[in-house]
């Protein structure tokens, strides 16, 4: 029979850390657990000094559906550069996995001159083997960045194709506001286990990425 009416008064249920009360699969009690899209924080990379990639090789596995890549001020050591990231499977660690993709973004200047919306021909691909671009040139002064968010589903099916989507923010090398949508697919039937993040010339030289999976 289906519980009607609980009295939360009278239960002794403590939760673990991340975790939540609920309801049992036969909604005839409670349990602890994780709710159906919680983020369950898998992996921080801090920069504190220079490097050429980031690199996420673990975690990534038939665990979760979906994973999710925050970053948070991702700073050039380069001027205007694009943030970009490339996939690979357990055994190739090239990261040349052949994508096509969409780019799309606004920008808006310091000056109140310029606005743009517009598709980026720039940002795009076409079953290329590139790092897919996630931002355009984020500049490097004190005060500039990226910031963003990464969702890639289902990188273990071995049956289609690996869809990702894109929203990102970065100050922009011309002092422009730039807000970026991509989105696209990986063109493989392989599990995809490696992620690797980079500028396109130059180090990132400061900034956290995070990697959580999606339960």
């Amino acid at each position: 029979m289906a519980l009607s009416k609980v009295n939360f008064n009278s239960m002794n249920v403590t939760p673990a850390a991340s975790k939540a009360i609920k309801f049992n699969s036969s909604n005839n009690g409670l349990e602890t657990g994780d709710l159906g899209g919680s983020l369950v924080l898998l992996e921080t990379q801090t920069l504190s000094s220079a490097a050429g990639t980031v690199d996420f090789t673990s975690n990534i596995d038939s665990t979760y559906k979906e994973y999710v890549f925050k970053f948070y001020d991702v700073h050039p050591a380069t001027d205007d550069q694009a943030f970009a990231f490339q996939v690979d499977t357990g055994t190739n660690t090239s990261y040349n996995q052949t994508i096509t993709s969409t780019f799309f973004n606004a920008q808006h200047d310091e000056s109140d001159s310029n606005t743009y919306l517009m598709y980026r021909t720039t940002g795009d691909q076409a079953q290329g083997s590139s790092f897919q671009r996630l931002t355009e040139g984020s500049g490097n002064d004190n005060d500039q960045s990226c910031t963003g968010i990464l969702h890639l589903f289902n990188p273990s099916d071995t049956t289609f194709v690996k869809h990702f989507i894109a929203q990102t923010h970065n100050a922009h090398s011309g002092n422009y506001a730039m807000n970026n949508f991509i989105a696209g697919y990986v063109n493989t039937t392989t599990a995809l286990t490696r992620v690797r993040f980079k500028f396109e010339s130059g180090n990132i030289d400061s900034g956290v990425i995070k990697l959580y999976g999606i339960s």
